[in-house]
């Protein structure tokens, strides 16, 4: 079976659709031979591609239920301009060839106006030289810095990149004491550039790196590396990680009977980190966006508004609260659902739907108030950031 499935919900609400064969499902969509384009009327047709299966699975199944909910959302409203949203997905378990590949056919064969995607900062890159080859924008939900650092006319991305949150991290570690740090983190696409990062920055934070580790997905044993980390008597250890590695991690400190407080950042901030590390998930700090306390938002404001009337409908609908992943993907939908309503209910290109991405302005989603331009595709800054510690269970606000 392909890895594909179509969401057409409607006002009567319809459930994701599973398809086979994917030619088979899009009855509804554009005409074969026109990539990128929408016909008046038609509905909008929008690829994902996301991690539903392998080491980012914790990633890209948030992610595509609060895509699943916010176009269920969008057309029991009447859908954008009067037209239905269609969102194709692709699984690309965690592989940067099967992004890539997944891309194509999201270009090729479907015709989508844009691609949401990919949950992976590496699977992300993969899919970018065939997306300016079309001519067909990507809404990245990965965090590496590398996805808008290495401008891209045709890419955006959602989350906060590395270069804001790192800093922000070594800075709040330095301010508690903790001034010489050991790191480990994985070689995948959000480790190699968080590492950079952290090296690069490190100094003018106030921190020196002791210690520098690294490890593959899929490995299930860290405590070679977290020994070595341990000779070296850090103040703290980093973890820069997205994968379900994480957990093992803080469960193999703790095995170690190791006594410094361990760091992250946005890659360990979900439930599967929490379950995997048990009670070793107990005082572990990491920096993120608002959106695991909405209260830090600032009750009254519109940020607030927004966040908890996605949390109210994402634990009605999942029986569980959004993590910062399902956020990521409220925004990439909501982005790509305001650049189509601006453009009016003609003929769309995605050419048309990249421009009004970049003149974004004001627009308040879960990750922030993005505003886009010319040569900033993120359009975040630090002041998204807040700390949490996890305290019996959950997370809290640090201070």
């Amino acid at each position: 079976m392909k890895p594909t499935k179509v969401l057409a919900l409607t006002a009567a609400f319809m459930l994701t659709v599973a398809c086979l064969p994917v030619s088979g499902c899009a009855q509804d969509g554009g005409s074969e031979g026109e990539t990128g384009t929408g016909g008046e009327g038609e509905p909008y047709r929008i690829g994902a591609v996301l991690s539903l299966t392998g080491t980012y699975a914790g990633l890209g199944i948030p992610e595509q239920r609060a895509i699943d909910l916010e176009v269920e959302r969008i057309n029991a409203d009447g859908g954008i301009n009067g037209r239905e949203l269609v969102v194709i997905y692709e699984d690309d378990a965690t592989d940067a060839a099967k992004s890539q590949a997944a891309a194509v056919r999201l270009i090729d064969e479907e015709g989508v106006l844009a691609i949401i995607g990919a949950s992976g900062t590496g699977q992300t890159m993969a899919m970018r030289s065939d997306a300016e080859r079309a001519g067909v924008p990507i809404v990245s939900m990965a965090g590496g810095s590398v996805i808008t650092a290495d401008f891209s006319e045709w890419v955006f991305q959602t989350p906060w990149p590395n270069r804001i949150v790192i800093p922000f991290v070594l800075e709040e570690m330095a301010a508690a004491g903790h001034t010489t740090v050991g790191l480990i983190s994985d070689t995948g696409g959000y480790g190699v550039d968080g590492r950079d990062i952290v090296l690069a920055t490190a100094a003018d934070a106030g921190v020196t790196i002791v210690a520098d580790e690294t490890f593959n997905a899929g490995d299930t044993d860290m405590t070679s590396q977290l020994t070595k980390i341990r000779a070296a008597e850090p103040d703290a250890v980093l973890i820069w990680a997205a994968g379900k590695e994480a957990a093992i991690i803080a469960r193999n400190a703790r095995q170690l009977n190791m006594e410094q407080p361990l760091y992250g950042g946005s890659g360990i901030a979900r439930q599967e980190f929490i379950d995997g590390a048990g009670e070793a998930a107990e005082g572990v700090r990491l920096g993120t966006g608002k959106i695991l306390v909405p209260e830090a938002f600032g009750e009254g404001t519109e940020a607030y508004a927004v966040a908890t009337d996605f949390i109210e409908r994402y634990e009605a609908a999942y029986g569980t609260p959004p993590d910062i992943f399902a956020g990521h993907a409220y925004d990439a939908i909501g982005l790509i659902a305001d650049a189509l309503e601006r453009l009016g209910s003609g003929d769309v290109t995605s050419e048309q739907v990249r421009d009004a991405l970049e003149q974004t302005s004001g627009w308040v989603g879960i990750d922030g108030t993005f505003t886009y331009s010319a040569t900033d595709h993120n359009g975040l800054t630090r002041d998204e950031m807040v700390m949490y510690v996890i305290e019996d269970g959950t997370w809290r606000l640090d201070r």
